[in-house]
C-alpha cells in the first residue's frame, strides 16, 4: 500500500516525498455525547485510517490531493490564504490544521505537497475528519521540526474542527486518534484530560463495527443543537449548583436538582449526559473485573439512552442495534459516534461473528432497502510517522 502511494505521489507532484505518515480512525465503545459535557469517554484507535505522503516546497504554495476524491484533482492555496472555502471541500480539514498551527505560534516558512489516502469509510462516524487533522499535525511537526507533543497536536486538531470547520465537537476523536495504543481503549476524563489505558481483555469475542451506510454531515446535523441544549441545562443548574460541567454530577444529584432545568427536552438531554458518564465509569470497572457481560449490558443501556433521551439514533441505527440484540452470541451493541447515521459497535462471541454478519446484514437490507457494511475491528496505535 505505502509503496503504491509513494509511486502515486511522484506521478502527481513530479517530485520525491520526504515522509510517510498515518493517523487511525477511532471507535468509541461507550461514553457518547459526554466529551463536550465534561464527562468520561472510552474510545480506541483502529488499524485503518488516513495515510499521508508529504514534501516541503520552496515557495508558499500548498498543494493537496486525495486518492478518495480523485475527481477533485489537486487543490491548491497559498499559506497566507488560510481561510475556509466551501469549494475546497475535504481540504478544509488539513487547511484548518495549518491555520491552527500558525494561530498557536508555529509559523510555516514554506508550503508543501501532500497526498492523502483514507480507508476509513467516509461519513461512517469513525472519525475520518479527525484522522486527517492528526495526520496533518504529525506531518507539520516532523517536516518543520516543531517542538510540541501529541496532546498539543490533539488540542490543535480540536481547535481546527471547532474554529475553522465550525463543528462544536469535544476532544475525544482527536485524543483517541493521537493517543491510541494497540490492544487498549482509553478512559479519558474530558474535563481534566486525565487518561488511563485499559487493556481490552475480551478473549473469545470480537469488536464488530456495522456501518449503516446512511451518510451524515456532522456540521449540518443536530450535533451543535444538542450541545447548546446541554449548555442551557447546565446554566439552569448553576443557579443553585457550583459546577462547571454536567460531567461533575452523579445520578442522585441530578435527580434532586433537575427541576431547576426550565425546558422539558433539556432535562432529557442533560439526563443522558449525566447517566452516560457514570455508565462509562462502571463499564470500565466491569472490564477491569473481567465482567464482559455487565460491560455489554451497559453498552445496551447506552444505546437506549441515546435513542430515548438524546434522540440521536434514527431508524437505521436502531434497526442495526435491535437486530444485533436478537442474535445469539452478542454481548452488547450500541450506536457509536455522533449518531444520525454512521455506525454501531457490537461485542460478539468469535464463533458467532459470521452468523451475526449474515443475519444482521440480510435483515437490515430487507428492512432498510440497502446494505450495511461490517468490519471486525483490530485495535491499533495512534498517529505517527511510518
Amino acid at each position: 500500500m505505502v509503496e503504491s502511494l509513494r509511486h502515486d505521489f511522484k506521478a502527481i507532484f513530479e517530485t520525491e516525498e520526504e515522509g510517510v505518515y498515518f493517523a487511525p480512525g477511532r471507535v468509541n465503545l461507550i461514553g457518547e455525547h459526554t466529551d463536550y459535557n465534561g464527562g468520561n469517554v472510552f474510545p480506541c484507535a483502529l488499524t485503518f485510517g488516513t495515510y499521508a505522503i508529504a514534501k516541503k516546497r520552496s515557495d508558499k504554495k500548498v498543494r493537496m490531493y486525495s486518492k478518495n476524491f480523485e475527481n477533485l484533482g489537486i487543490i491548491e492555496f497559498e499559506l497566507d490564504e488560510l481561510t475556509y472555502e466551501k469549494e475546497h471541500d475535504w481540504v478544509n480539514y488539513p487547511k484548518g490544521v495549518l491555520w491552527a498551527f500558525s494561530e498557536n505560534g508555529y509559523k510555516l516558512d514554506c508550503g508543501l505537497d501532500v497526498l492523502f489516502y483514507g480507508n476509513i469509510p467516509n461519513g461512517a462516524g469513525l472519525s475520518s475528519s479527525a484522522s486527517i487533522e492528526l495526520a496533518t499535525a504529525v506531518i507539520l511537526k516532523d517536516l518543520f521540526a516543531f517542538d510540541l507533543d501529541m496532546i498539543d497536536m490533539v488540542k490543535i486538531g480540536k481547535q481546527a474542527e471547532n474554529s475553522f470547520i465550525g463543528v462544536n465537537c469535544g476532544i475525544m476523536d482527536q485524543f483517541a486518534i493521537g493517543m491510541g495504543k494497540e490492544g487498549c481503549a482509553i478512559l479519558l476524563d474530558t474535563n481534566t484530560l486525565k487518561y488511563d489505558y485499559a487493556k481490552l481483555d475480551i478473549e473469545g469475542s470480537s469488536i464488530v463495527i456495522a456501518n449503516t451506510n446512511k451518510r451524515r454531515g456532522l456540521a449540518d446535523s443536530k450535533y451543535n443543537e444538542r450541545r447548546s441544549q446541554c449548555e442551557e441545562a447546565l446554566k439552569d443548574l448553576q443557579v443553585e449548583l457550583d459546577i462547571k460541567s454536567l460531567g461533575e454530577l452523579k445520578e442522585e444529584e441530578f435527580e434532586k436538582y433537575k427541576h431547576l432545568i426550565k425546558d422539558e427536552v433539556n432535562i432529557r438531554r442533560a439526563k443522558h449526559a449525566v447517566y452516560e458518564n457514570q455508565r462509562t465509569l462502571r463499564a470500565v470497572e466491569a472490564l477491569n473485573n473481567k465482567d464482559i457481560e455487565l460491560f455489554g449490558k451497559l453498552m445496551n443501556d447506552s444505546h437506549i439512552s441515546l435513542r430515548d433521551d438524546y434522540e440521536v439514533t434514527g431508524i437505521e441505527l436502531d434497526t442495526l442495534v435491535e437486530l444485533a440484540w436478537a442474535q445469539n452470541g452478542v454481548i452488547g451493541s450500541r450506536m457509536t459516534g455522533a449518531g444520525f447515521g454512521g455506525c454501531t459497535v457490537s461485542i460478539v462471541n468469535n464463533d458467532a461473528v459470521e452468523e451475526f454478519i449474515n443475519n444482521v446484514g440480510s435483515n437490515y437490507k430487507d428492512k432498510i432497502g440497502y446494505e450495511a457494511t461490517f468490519y471486525v475491528a483490530q485495535i491499533g496505535d495512534g498517529a505517527r510517522k511510518l
